[in-house]
Formats: structure tokens, C-alpha cells, sequence
């Protein structure tokens, strides 16, 4: 009893300590100073605070060699990852934009975080459209009732920044209206600047901690997102880039009703693009989709250098047109990397040692993107592969339950060298990684067979890619038709295993290779 009430009163009082040094705080920096900035920052703190603390203390004298140290963990983890993001929830806005980053890191951080961060991306906390409508009125001195003629009170989705609504223009035509959160633009300093604090504060604790490229990476990306003219400028680009990919759909801008905090583009229909239940019933094949959007991500990463950079399910609509065509429509252009030319070639030579489990290769790549002695480790990081699985080819096998199972437990043992990883490499590579571990995450779910994977797609446009290169860099006719044949050739072995793959996913390569292994086994 007494030590539950000496923990409620230290919990008391921490959290008026938190929230006085927040004020003092504030007003020293300039930051806004209001009693709902005082609170976010001291919830924000306190937060961290608890978490620091119940690692150091529940990890006081526990041998990291013990049997129950990895279990103790585990449940530290857990505990912390709920209390970040019930406090993400609570302040809104930009914590649950770094929540969600969190949770689509699927082997670079504990799985307990991944896990319990994913959950940010289903409960948004959804905002009263009246509320919504103000933002309209404040953006284009009119009432919406000027705008639009009509505009639906549940919106169509709700994200860490927005709520999208389906609308009329007043002559008819059916948008989509993305509209900004009241306050997030205005608490968006404060957050950003408090995130960056809070995380310095902790790697100052725990000097192993080496998770400052969250911060920086939210510092530089936030205010892109939440310009809305940039996102528009960004989705006409990227649709600019891909016109030629004719199952791709980039919804088109109306210009004349959008601003810095309200984009209204055109209505699209369809289900997303992890939703297996909604392509059966439209006789969707889930092969197909992965396919194309492996070369819309493939084009965009080793052509382009232009790489969308959240791309998770609720920003790929799929549906099928009324001549049958399958279409992928691609949502929230808010923010995109650009690629160096120099790290995008590099990248795609990376990619190539990795398909062709060149040793030597994989070494000199991941020299170049800073990674030294653990370039291992990167192409793991990479790849989402053991290094077993790398060293012998990584599109050789599919992934077993048991390798999934060796990375995650592996992942507990290796949280400094992979911190370490992140810390090396350059910047652009960051957001990269994220997009393959989306994109990795959604055919998982569809349950695509092994010929439908992205490594196959990724293979062909890092050939092209390298051959472009060399090509231009021939003197001589001879050269270049050469480069021509040698990498033409290696598009054909690419489809020759894609045909491979395809075989032995049918019933007629399932029953010979039964065969087979009974042979083995006489």
C-alpha cells in the first residue's frame, strides 16, 4: 500500500515537475507558449521519462548474459511502446506521424514497437466535420457552402496530418477533399522541437542510443507535408514521370480549391491495395497488382531517382475498369526523396551483388553508402533476409516461418549495430528502407505466389538501369552493341526464372517437386 501511493505521488509529481520546467522551457525558446503547448510538451516528457526510468530501474543488475534478461526486455519494451503510443494519441498530429514511421520498420527496431505503433494507422482519432469546414473557411474566405454543394460529414479516410471527405463541386463533378487538421500546423514547431529534445535527452541517458536520424529525418520532412501545394506540384510530377504507365491512375488537382491546407483533387474509387477479399470478389488477380506495383516503385527508385515515401495501403487503391484492365491509383504525394544520381547507381549495383549473392560486390557498395564493417548487416537490413539466405541468393528461396522467426530474435541482439547502421548511412536511404519494408509488408498479405515478387521487377529496371550507364559511356558502335547483347541477355535469364517461379508455384511443379524430393530421399 505504501509503496503504491509513494509511485502515485512520484507520478504526480513528475508530471507537475514535466510541466513547469515544459513552461519555463517554452518561454525561454520562443516556442508557443499556451496552456494546450505546456501540456503536449509536458505529456510528452513525461512520457520519456517513465520510459527511461523503467528500463533503468527494471534492468538494474540483470545480467545480459541471463536466460531472463531477453524476457525482461521484451516486456520493458512492450510496456514503453503502449505508453508512446497512447501518448502519440494524445497529442496528435506529428507524434502519430512519427508512430506510424515507427511502425512500418519491421526489422530495424524491437518487434514490440513495430507492433503496437502499427496501431496508430487505425486509430486516428477522427475530427467533427464543422471543425474540418473552419479550415476551408480560414484557407479561401468563403463559406463551403460557396464551394461545394454538398460535402460528406464521415470522411473517406483519416491520417497523422488529415481527414480526407468526399465532396460536389458546384457543377456537378465529385472530389476528394483533403483538409488539415485545425492545430497541427500551428503545434507542429513545438512537436517537431520537442521530439528532437526528448531524444537527445535520452541518447545523453543511454549513450548506445543512436535514433537521432528520427528526429532530423521529422525536422526535414514535416513541413513538406503539411504544405499541400507541394504535394500537389509533387502527385502532377510523379503522374508526368509514369504516363506511360497506363494501369497507373494519379488523381488529378483542382487547382482552383486547394491551398497550403486543403487539397481537392479528383474522386477515385476502389478498395486498397491489401484488401484480398475486396480483389476476389472483383475477380482482382492479387499477382497482377503486385506486379505492377513493384514496377511503379522499381521505375520510381531506379529510373527516376523520385521515390513516393508512404506508400502504405491506405495510399494504393486498386479496382478494375468496365474494359476489365486492372488500375492502381496512387494517393498522398506529400512527400517524395530525391535520389542523387550517383547514389541511385550505386543503389542499383547494390541491388545487382545482392541478386547475384556477389560477396565482393555486396563489400564495395555497402562501403560506398558508409556502412564499413557491417555491410552484412546492411544487406540484411536491406534485404529483410538472414545472411544465410543472402549468401546463397536472396531470390533463390522464399522466405520459411523460421528465418522470419531468426531475424526478429536476431534483431534484439543486434539494436546497437543496427542503430549504428541507420546512423552511417546517407540520408536518402532512410526513407528507401521504409518504402521496402511497406511494400514487403503489403505482398505478404496478399499471399502472392514467388513469381510475383519484387525482387524480380527490381532486378529488370536495375539491369536497365546499369546498362544506360555503360551504354553511355561507350566510345565505339561496338561497345554499345555489346553492353546491348550482354544486358539483353540478362533481362532473358530474369524471365526465364520469372517462367521458373511461375511453373513451380502450379499444381504440375508442386507434383514434381515431390517427386523429386522422394527420389532424394530412396
Amino acid at each position: 500500500m505504501t509503496f503504491t501511493l509513494l509511485k502515485r505521488g512520484l507520478k504526480i509529481s513528475s508530471f507537475f515537475g514535466v510541466a513547469a520546467g515544459s513552461a519555463y522551457f517554452l518561454q525561454k525558446n520562443d516556442w508557443e507558449l499556451s496552456t494546450l503547448g505546456i501540456f503536449r510538451f509536458g505529456r510528452a516528457g513525461l512520457a520519456a521519462l517513465h520510459v527511461v526510468a523503467d528500463y533503468k530501474i527494471s534492468l538494474w543488475n540483470v545480467d545480459p548474459k541471463s536466460a531472463d534478461y531477453q524476457k525482461i526486455k521484451s516486456k520493458i519494451h512492450t510496456r514503453s511502446a503502449e505508453r508512446l503510443r497512447d501518448m502519440c494519441l494524445a497529442n496528435g498530429g506529428a507524434f502519430i506521424k512519427v508512430g506510424q514511421h515507427i511502425g512500418s520498420l519491421d526489422y530495424l527496431l524491437p518487434d514490440e514497437y513495430v507492433q503496437t505503433m502499427r496501431l496508430l494507422y487505425d486509430k486516428v482519432p477522427l475530427t467533427p466535420v464543422k471543425e474540418m469546414l473552419q479550415v476551408v473557411k480560414e484557407e479561401f474566405g468563403k463559406e463551403p457552402e460557396e464551394i461545394f454543394s454538398s460535402i460528406e460529414p464521415k470522411p473517406l479516410g483519416s491520417a497523422s496530418l488529415a481527414q480526407v471527405h468526399k465532396a460536389t463541386l458546384k457543377d456537378g463533378t465529385p472530389v476528394a477533399v483533403k483538409i488539415q487538421y485545425p492545430l497541427v500546423k500551428a503545434h507542429s514547431f513545438v512537436d517537431i522541437k520537442t521530439m528532437t529534445l526528448l531524444v537527445k535527452a535520452v541518447k545523453f541517458i543511454f549513450p548506445g542510443f543512436q535514433y537521432m536520424w528520427l528526429a532530423e529525418e521529422t525536422e526535414k520532412n514535416l513541413p513538406q507535408e503539411l504544405d499541400f501545394i507541394q504535394e500537389g506540384k509533387n502527385s502532377e510530377k510523379v503522374a508526368k514521370l509514369l504516363k506511360h504507365l497506363r494501369f497507373l491512375k494519379v488523381p488529378r488537382i483542382h487547382w482552383n480549391f486547394s491551398s497550403s491546407r486543403v487539397l481537392t483533387m479528383e474522386y477515385c474509387e476502389g478498395g486498397t491495395i491489401d484488401d484480398k477479399e475486396y480483389m476476389t470478389k472483383n475477380n482482382i488477380s492479387v499477382n497482377e497488382v503486385s506486379k505492377k506495383m513493384s514496377k511503379i516503385f522499381s521505375e520510381m527508385i531506379f529510373q527516376h531517382g523520385y521515390v513516393h515515401c508512404d506508400p502504405h495501403p491506405g495510399n494504393m487503391m486498386v479496382h478494375k475498369t468496365k474494359e476489365g484492365e486492372t488500375h492502381l491509383t496512387l494517393l498522398d504525394h506529400g512527400l517524395y526523396q530525391t535520389l542523387t544520381d550517383e547514389f541511385r547507381l550505386n543503389y542499383c549495383h547494390l541491388w545487382m551483388s545482392l541478386i547475384k549473392a556477389d560477396l565482393e560486390g555486396i563489400k564495395h557498395y555497402a562501403n560506398k553508402m558508409n556502412c564499413g564493417e557491417l555491410y552484412g548487416l546492411f544487406a540484411c537490413i536491406l534485404t529483410a533476409r538472414s545472411w544465410n539466405s543472402v549468401v546463397s541468393g536472396i531470390g533463390k528461396k522464399p522466405v520459411s516461418k523460421d528465418e522470419v522467426e531468426e531475424i526478429q530474435s536476431q534483431v534484439m541482439n543486434y539494436m546497437v549495430e543496427i542503430s549504428e547502421v541507420l546512423e552511417r548511412i546517407p540520408r536518402q536511404m532512410l526513407l528507401i528502407l521504409k518504402t521496402n519494408d511497406v511494400l514487403r509488408g503489403i505482398e505478404a498479405k496478399l499471399n502472392i505466389t514467388k513469381d510475383a515478387e519484387s525482387f524480380l521487377n527490381m532486378s529488370r529496371y536495375c539491369i536497365k538501369a546499369i546498362a544506360q550507364e555503360e551504354i553511355y559511356f561507350c566510345q565505339t558502335l561496338t561497345c554499345k552493341l555489346r553492353t546491348h547483347i550482354h544486358f539483353k541477355w540478362l533481362l532473358f535469364k530474369i524471365s526465364m526464372l520469372e517462367c521458373f517461379l511461375w511453373l513451380s508455384s502450379t499444381s504440375i511443379g508442386k507434383y514434381t517437386r515431390k517427386i523429386l524430393d522422394a527420389t532424394t530421399h530412396l
